[in-house]
């Protein structure tokens, strides 16, 4: 079978075993968060934090406990860290330092899990259990929260509730995250993945050398970064390390896992309002999407200009050779696509191209299928766009889902979507205005220019995924990064609440004639182009600098 063959069978399966589980995955999560009764264990955690949980909120309260519990997790994550030399399990590993810490207290909290640092030699166990993993599930559990209580606003009618932010939170952990996480630990340790509490063995090599291999608690860890759409490795090799992702067959259930909540949420979306084809047209936008992101990046990694990249099929440089170009490029190809940042080979050793696919996808907003909850919120977002802009050319007011979209509406939509591009473009500014941070680049030239831009294209998208070609452990760095993540991440959520609570005042409005119908294949196209076409106008100069000059020259 040839390497193209496989890569399209890799590919394919995933595309089936997705589509099975749409249905039953996102019927049951329509099920948990309209349901009223509440399992006693989150009885006891309501108790415990003070909380009503029959008591709605309007879209202001929702907003200030969701950036209430994340400057608690941050502060959390941030003392955890500083103090990790007193606790147990830490290894003997000193305090992280104190802008490394920041950044990686911001980079979890945020659901970015950007990692300036190695984790086999600098976080303790009780720091990676306690700390990491912890807001790898809490970090989820906000984003579809957030995308819930964005549903709820067009569901319902003349009403200032959204729900509760804290049973939301609870049940996404305790009712979703954490029972697949539990099955899915399970058939990663199976696969080979590390599950331990050992101190780090020191074995002497084969050459005489001698090599300090770190265990831990691995497969926990690592099948909620891909469930959660976090992305953060146990080591610094992350997905590519055979303690973390042994075989073919646990990386392509890894993807599987990075994929499946936020590829079923659409349904639990089209269930909650009512109509079934909403939710397939939201879907069928992000799998449009996700085909010609995949079939692109495949065609610039397996045929690679040069001669002797084009004698051996490929590139492999770069590449984990368990797995090979086919299946890394699929890897790479959803880990952009979403917000999880996880890797199984070297993006910087990418071709160009198909290094600005990877940064494209991002760009995109993440919304093919995007994280966990921000995927489904940022194309609902881009859907009040499109019917705007479609409204518009009909010359009448626009209407989705039977939510009129005014200029307060398209302001927050808006607003939104400017608000990434900003965080992009004016931190690579100032990275390549200042001397010094040009000196962390290893290349000069477009693709020094690539690494900054994908390095702030995903602390801003919220991604964590790197061109690892830059030294990105400096205060400044670090700062600066961790600035683009809490903008990136907390600012597109104020608006996405604030524009639900708008639609949630409104009545319905009654089709019309002159009504778009938003559940056509006509809509998918027209969404799909919308997205395309504002990507490009904002990031095509960057990208014409970068990574295009790098594959013209």
């Amino acid at each position: 079978m040839s390497t193209t063959t496989a890569g399209i069978c890799f590919a394919g399966s995933l595309v089936l075993a997705l589509a099975v589980v749409y249905r039953p995955l996102g019927d049951y999560m329509y099920r948990v968060f309209t349901g009223t009764r509440h399992a006693r264990a989150e009885k006891v955690i309501y108790r415990l934090i003070g909380v009503r949980p029959d008591a709605e909120q309007t879209w202001g309260v929702y907003a200030r406990s969701v950036l209430a519990f994340s400057v608690v997790s941050v502060l959390f994550l941030y003392g955890l860290q500083r103090l990790q030399n007193h606790l147990l399990l830490s290894l003997g590993f000193k305090p992280v330092m104190t802008h490394q810490a920041w950044n990686t207290a911001i980079s979890f909290t945020t659901n970015t899990n950007w990692q300036s640092y190695s984790g086999e030699s600098t976080m303790g166990h009780l720091v990676q259990m306690a700390g990491l993993a912890v807001q790898n599930f809490v970090s989820a559990a906000v984003g579809i929260a957030v995308a819930i209580a964005l549903v709820r606003g067009f569901a319902r009618r003349r009403t200032e509730h959204l729900g509760n932010f804290w049973v939301d939170l609870v049940r996404a952990n305790l009712r979703i995250l954490l029972p697949i996480a539990v099955v899915g630990a399970i058939v990663l340790i199976a696969g080979g993945a590390v599950q331990n509490f050992h101190d780090p063995h020191t074995i002497q090599t084969l050459t005489g050398a001698k090599q300090t291999i770190t265990g831990g608690p691995v497969a926990s860890q690592e099948v909620i970064k891909e469930l959660g759409t976090n992305g953060g490795g146990f080591y610094n090799a992350n997905s590519a390390h055979p303690f973390e992702n042994p075989t073919t067959w646990t990386n392509w259930f890894e993807i599987f896992l990075l994929l499946v909540i936020s590829f079923s949420l659409p349904r639990t979306f089209g269930r909650m309002v009512g109509s079934d084809k909403q939710g397939y047209a939201i879907v069928s936008v992000m799998a449009t999407l996700a085909v010609l992101s995949m079939t692109l990046i495949m065609w610039f990694q397996l045929a690679h200009h040069g001669t002797v990249p084009t004698a051996i099929g490929s590139s492999m440089e770069g590449v984990e050779t368990r797995f090979g170009v086919a299946n890394s490029a699929t890897f790479a190809d959803a880990t952009t696509l979403t917000s999880t940042g996880a890797v199984d080979s070297f993006h910087d050793s990418y071709t160009s191209l198909g290094g600005m696919m990877t940064m494209f996808n991002m760009m995109l907003g993440e919304v093919a299928p995007g994280g966990t909850g921000s995927g489904l919120y940022g194309m609902l977002i881009l859907a009040v766009i499109t019917v705007f802009v479609a409204g518009l050319m009909v010359g009448r007011t626009p209407e989705y889902l039977g939510k009129k979209i005014s200029s307060r509406e398209i302001k927050f939509a808006a607003t939104y979507f400017l608000v990434t591009p900003i965080c992009v473009l004016v931190g690579t500014a100032f990275a390549m205005a200042l001397p010094g941070q040009r000196a962390g680049m290893l290349n000069s030239g477009p693709h020094g220019l690539s690494e900054v831009l994908y390095a702030f294209t995903s602390a801003s998208n919220n991604n964590g995924s790197a061109f690892a070609g830059i030294t990105v452990n400096t205060p400044w760095y670090d700062t600066a990064l961790g600035l683009a993540m809490v903008f990136g991440r907390f600012l597109p959520m104020i608006f996405v609440l604030a524009l639900a609570g708008s639609l949630a005042k409104q009545g319905l409005t009654p089709a019309s004639e002159g009504t778009l119908p938003t559940h056509r294949p006509q809509f998918v196209v027209m969404v799909a182009g919308v997205t395309v076409v504002l990507v490009a106008l904002t990031f095509l100069p960057a990208l014409a600098l970068g990574p295009l000059a790098e594959g013209i020259h």
